[in-house]
């Protein structure tokens, strides 16, 4: 047990009313918790755990308690860590997209073939999701995490995405997620981000040249899968140093033609 877990623990709340008014801010500082927890490169101790999140010591272990208990972290010499939970939500986050445990083996070819980080991306229900990577999860300075993507007009993979979304469904996105500029190179205007949904369509791959982060491209390609009537839309995608871009350009887009016939789908249930 660490040595700041010493502290008592705090007593549940006597008052139900003074607890059901604190639940929703309890379930955000929560969230915020395993997202400090999953993003460090170690276990996390509860002192540094209170200092990220502005609060007492005593919520921290207030917070920790129903997560350990439900196995989403574990408590460890160091701190606290991912659970034994984890492992099962990300498998069923690939399940309600279709998918099934392959898509990382595919990944792992295409980052091989390429020697860039690969990525599988999906639309769904208007949001866009960064669903797996081969990028490390310690590598903390590599723009394309797992998660959603709020940077998706400026990605190759959201550009492929959009693209073959119908044009409605696409500007209702947009409308909703806006068109931020990250670079000088992000397009941010609604008919030339039209003019490059058609450029993709027609070449049948998208491209981001530094539009997200200056120092990375991207190259993605639309995946058509079998019709599971669930509205979901996946991209293959890898990303290398803007530097190598025109060297290696075409040995990459060659080897996401050869990956997509072998992107995996789950069969209809």
């Amino acid at each position: 047990m660490p040595a700041d877990d010493r502290t008592p623990r705090p007593e549940p709340y006597a008052d139900p009313h003074r607890a059901a008014a604190a639940g929703p801010r309890s379930v955000e500082r929560a969230l915020d918790l395993l997202d400090l927890v999953a993003d460090a490169g170690r276990p996390v101790g509860a002192k540094a755990l209170a200092r990220s999140l502005g609060c007492a010591l005593s919520t921290v272990y207030h917070l920790t308690g129903p997560l350990l208990a439900r196995g989403h972290l574990v408590r460890t010499a160091e701190g606290y860590a991912p659970g034994p939970r984890v492992p099962a939500l990300h498998r069923a986050h690939l399940r309600h997209h279709g998918l099934g445990a392959s898509t990382g083996e595919l990944l792992g070819r295409l980052r091989r073939a390429t020697g860039a980080e690969a990525y599988h991306t999906a639309y769904r229900d208007g949001l866009i999701t960064v669903v797996d990577t081969t990028a490390p999860v310690t590598d903390a300075a590599h723009p394309f995490a797992p998660g959603p993507e709020a940077r998706a007009h400026a990605t190759a993979h959201g550009k492929a995405l959009l693209a073959a979304l119908p044009r409605a469904r696409r500007r209702r996105y947009l409308a909703e997620h806006g068109m931020a500029r990250f670079t000088e190179r992000t397009i941010t205007g609604a008919e030339r981000f039209e003019a490059e949904m058609a450029t993709v369509r027609d070449q049948g791959y998208a491209v981001s040249v530094g539009e997200a982060d200056l120092a990375y491209t991207c190259l993605a390609v639309a995946v058509a899968v079998p019709d599971r009537g669930d509205g979901i839309v996946h991209a293959l995608s890898v990303s290398l140093p803007t530097a190598d871009f025109a060297r290696r350009q075409g040995a990459v887009r060659a080897a996401l033609a050869r990956a997509v016939p072998d992107f995996p789908a789950l069969p209809e249930s």
